[in-house]
């Protein structure tokens, strides 16, 4: 089927219209004349903003991804339709015209397209962004998007309105690739051509005035207060070359506020009290209480619980990149150590007690809701503390202090330190079970939550000694089509979180051949044959261990009954979740 779809492509020829991008009526539950226009949107978030600068940002749903919608659902030059998973035109006027065997796209951009200052959205302002996003020195999280196998696609003006993308090689992730949000050439680019890599990173930082903050999207900032809440206000522009069905400019709300908010506990009570519009339930004990609020009519919500398995995961990663302590960096090296951290893994105990018994075990980094990549042929290492202590003894852990702990040879105490965000209940009560399992077997684990914008740093870091020992997160995004992160699987990968030197080698065999197996599926456009490469390529990941992956949560969907906007209940699932990113098409009842 994808292979066709290419074909069909490759035969479309774009011309230049000023006509907008119109959200089809059928994604929609409800017919678009039903929406109003005008309002707020109240949401949440567990962890301070550390930036407003769209080339420096890695996390989830940072106000940048907010503003512009960069690499999120309906973004970029083309968007992803929930009906058919087939790529449409949004920034693109049309499909492109393909040649050069599937590697060269042509493509007219959308007429009459507006940043929130409302200049207009230019070709420059794709290549400039590609040209800051593709320069290493700058540390763009959207960097290995832009490069195949360590050959980089390239991107020229053909004219004011037509692109040019070069690709190394065939790529089924090809329109994936190519959708990444614009942000103004004449904003960026005068500082980088000046001061190159260092002024952009030094760029739009959180304290910077909201007024100086131009933005692509459906949202512009209009305040931030640090700790508190950050608002965000339409951009007026968007709705141009944006409109619904009925022909209403998009979004339809006036502002989206966030609240800063200490932890989970904090985002349930404030969902139970009506303050905020959503919240995200992750265990069973969320769901009871916003059940038993809406049974005593103290709240008025939509509850589903089970919409799907998530599309997010959770796992633990070990620092190979630790010079200064030979000690550990030996350890964190032996994939003996890491099979048995996996064995020391309770994984059905994390589910019983940190999500109530709704969610999965995951030994593989392809999100559970992408049923197509999940094989019974990868390998597993299941909880087994006998099978952990035996790989132990294997490493020459043979004895125990005074205190219980495993020690080798010269008396040195098999222990680390090991963190996760602040405020995530669930990742904090993941960890405590982890650290709890790991003394039975004698290894000592100091556990302590930290700030999120820490751990990013953290993870964020290269060379031959980075600042961590352990880490326990997790990630999101990515897509359903070839659904092995392109900076998370191949060596030199950012979030190639485990080994991240300075020159971005792999230093095993099986890093070695998930890279080449990353890059041989993402060129194999048959369905069938690239989900038969990726049946090795979870094969390599899961005897490698780089990740120990731990256990995936349900998607649930709950919604303050104020909210219209959703998507018809058929799409629904984590990956497209029960709305429009960024509450495009959410309005006030």
């Amino acid at each position: 089927m994808r292979k066709a779809l290419f074909v069909a492509l490759a035969l479309t020829v774009g011309s230049a219209t000023a006509a907008p991008f119109v959200l089809p009526a059928k994604w929609m539950a409800a017919n678009p004349s039903q929406a109003k226009t005008g309002g707020e949107v109240r949401i949440y978030s567990l962890s301070d903003y550390k930036t407003l600068n769209p080339f420096t940002s890695s996390e989830a749903d940072s106000l940048p991804t907010l503003m512009g919608l960069d690499g999120a659902g309906l973004a970029g030059l083309f968007a992803q339709d929930p009906t058919t998973d087939k790529f449409i035109p949004h920034m693109a006027d049309a499909m492109p015209t393909v040649s050069n065997g599937g590697k060269r796209f042509v493509i007219k951009l959308r007429q009459g397209m507006k940043f929130s200052d409302g200049q207009p959205i230019t070709a420059d302002d794709f290549v400039t962004t590609f040209k800051i996003h593709t320069d290493d020195k700058v540390g763009s999280n959207s960097y290995d998007n832009f490069f195949i196998n360590g050959k980089p696609i390239t991107l020229k003006k053909i004219d004011n309105n037509t692109l040019q993308f070069d690709f190394p090689q065939v790529s089924a992730s090809a329109y994936s690739r190519m959708s990444f949000a614009p942000w103004p050439d004449h904003v960026f680019g005068p500082v980088y051509k000046s001061k190159g890599a260092e002024g952009i990173k030094a760029m739009w930082g959180i304290s910077t005035n909201p007024s100086a903050i131009v933005s692509p999207g459906p949202w512009v900032l209009s305040s931030y207060q640090a700790g508190q809440r950050a608002v965000l206000k339409k951009n007026p522009y968007f709705g141009e070359w944006n409109k619904d069905a009925a022909g209403k400019p998009l979004p339809y709300l006036d502002t989206m506020s966030i609240r800063l908010l200490k932890d989970l506990n904090a985002g349930l009570a404030a969902y139970l009290a009506g303050q905020i519009d959503i919240f995200g339930a992750s265990k069973a004990d969320d769901l009871a209480q916003i059940k038993r609020a809406i049974d005593s009519g103290n709240l008025k919500a939509t509850l589903v619980p089970n919409v799907s398995p998530n599309s997010t995961s959770q796992w633990i990663v070990f620092n190979w990149n630790k010079a200064g302590d030979p000690f550990k960096q030996k350890i964190f090296r032996d994939v003996r150590f890491r099979q048995a951290m996996s064995h020391i893994a309770n994984r059905q105990g994390m589910i019983q007690l940190a999500l109530g018994g709704l969610g999965s075990e995951v030994y593989t980094g392809v999100y559970p809701v992408f049923k197509n990549y999940q094989y019974a042929s990868t390998p597993k290492y299941p909880y087994n503390l006998a099978q952990a202590s035996k790989l132990l003894a294997q490493m020459g852990f043979t004895k125990k202090n005074a205190q219980g702990y495993l020690v080798d040879k010269t008396g040195k105490v098999l222990e680390f330190n090991m963190s996760t965000n602040a405020g995530n209940t669930v990742r904090e009560q993941l960890g405590r079970i982890f650290a709890d399992e790991a003394k039975k077997v004698g290894v000592k684990i100091n556990f302590t939550p930290i700030d999120f914008n820490n751990i990013v740093d953290q993870l964020n870091s290269k060379g031959a000694n980075r600042p961590f020992d352990a880490i326990l997160l997790g990630l999101s995004g990515g897509d359903n089509i070839w659904p092995y992160g392109s900076n998370v699987v191949p060596c030199g990968g950012n979030l190639h979180a485990f080994n991240v030197p300075d020159n971005g080698k792999c230093l095993t065999p099986q890093e070695s051949l998930m890279t080449k197996l990353y890059f041989q599926g993402d060129q194999t456009l048959d369905d069938d044959a690239r989900r038969k490469i990726g049946e090795q390529l979870s094969k390599a990941e899961a005897l490698n261990q780089g990740f120990i992956y731990l256990v995936g949560t349900n998607y649930h969907v709950t919604y303050n009954s104020r909210l219209g906007g959703e998507y018809d209940r058929d799409l629904w699932d984590a990956y497209n979740g029960s709305r429009p990113y960024a509450h495009v098409t959410t309005y006030i009842k």
